[in-house]
């Protein structure tokens, strides 16, 4: 984070923000490549077979960028309250339907947006329909049609908290102590009961699972401070306000994906629009494309893979439009809410991630009911 800064300097900070966030996802797709990662086959492990290793991987993954995070905080490195996540608006109602819809879709989809980012890396043309699909959805829920709709019905539904939503400022209003304090003491509490669950058991002392887990907890972490300090001016040398720099939504961010790939199919249709410039997300979508092909290529597992029919065609049409339309009315995917917003200890995070899990159980469900 820098003090001051003249204009002209400006470019050169907004590159290093740009390209450190894509080296990141590089990383991120390419840990996921190896380790199969994802939220989705995590749940439908557990639920075909029992099997709790995918599971075990997230859960360390969420206490690592929740330590990360609350401890970044408490050093004074970044502004708790700068995230989209601890807004005072509490849309309750749009983060449990919108991850219902979203949980629902990506079961659909085989999987949700960042799983079907790395899929393509690995040759995947089935989920190069999901996405462009999955993107104009999202698209038009944040600013189209279904963006309409989605204003004028669940986001009349809200709770204003005045403390903001994040668990740590909701315990300090009412409890001695700072947030950034309580903060780092409700992480440590979650974080020390979630990776007791995850890694006492011997099926969580695995190497997947520490590396799968440690990684993308520790490289959501790091895009949080990317964001948030190094790409923070007190003062843009432009308006004299403060700025997050190479964001699309003026908040610090980090790995989230729903919206960037509306926006990276945005900037791409319109690339000679100077003022459609390239943010975090969409240098994010593409890392992690880069990412997971790079070790695809290196494990020998790449292969071009298609639709098998045209009802495997239409289930991932149909869960596509459900994660645009559900991501975005949630405020975030699998990663987005249930990685990088639980970070945050954000009250909304918490009920998106969990509609996410009950609609992709109903998925399965469905599919199960539709198979047999």
């Amino acid at each position: 984070m820098l003090t001051a800064m003249d204009e002209s300097s400006l470019p050169a900070l907004t590159h290093q923000v740009l390209g450190a966030a894509f080296g990141l996802a590089v990383l991120f797709g390419a840990l996921c490549q190896r380790t199969r990662f994802c939220t989705m086959g995590a749940i439908s492990d557990v639920y075909t077979m029992g099997d709790w290793r995918r599971a075990r991987m997230w859960v360390v993954a969420v206490a690592v960028a929740m330590l990360g995070f609350n401890g970044l905080v408490a050093l004074g490195q970044l502004d708790p309250a700068a995230s989209i996540y601890a807004g005072p608006r509490l849309l309750w109602l749009s983060a449990a339907l919108g991850g219902l819809v979203f949980g629902f879709g990506m079961v659909l989809s085989s999987g949700c947006i960042s799983r079907n980012l790395v899929r393509l890396g690995g040759g995947s043309l089935k989920s190069l329909v999901v996405l462009a699909v999955a993107a104009i959805a999202a698209g038009a829920t944040l600013r189209g049609l279904t963006a309409v709709l989605r204003v004028a019905t669940v986001e009349k539904v809200f709770v204003d908290l005045p403390a903001g939503q994040a668990l740590p400022g909701l315990v300090a209003a009412v409890l001695p102590g700072g947030a950034a304090a309580w903060g780092l003491g409700l992480a440590v509490l979650v974080a020390v009961a979630l990776l007791a669950w995850a890694l006492l058991p011997r099926a969580g002392r695995s190497l997947e699972v520490a590396l799968a887990g440690l990684g993308v907890g520790a490289l959501v972490t790091a895009l949080w401070w990317v964001s948030g300090h190094l790409g923070f001016l007190p003062e843009d040398p432009r308006t004299l306000e403060p700025v997050y720099l190479a964001t699309n939504s003026r908040h610090m961010e980090s790995l989230s994906t729903i919206a960037p790939v509306a926006y990276a199919l945005d900037w791409l249709l319109l690339f000679s629009d100077q003022s459609k410039t390239l943010t975090l997300g969409i240098a994010s979508v593409a890392g992690i494309v880069v990412g997971a092909a790079l070790m695809a290529w290196r494990e020998g597992s790449f292969r071009w893979e298609g639709f098998g029919n045209v009802g495997d065609l239409g289930l991932h049409l149909v869960g596509a439009a459900c994660m645009g339309v559900g991501g975005i009315v949630a405020m975030g995917c699998s990663i987005g809410q249930g990685v990088t917003g639980v970070s945050t200890l954000s009250l909304g995070s918490f009920i998106a991630l969990a509609a996410m899990v009950v609609g992709a159980w109903l998925a399965l469900r469905y599919q199960e009911w539709r198979l047999g």
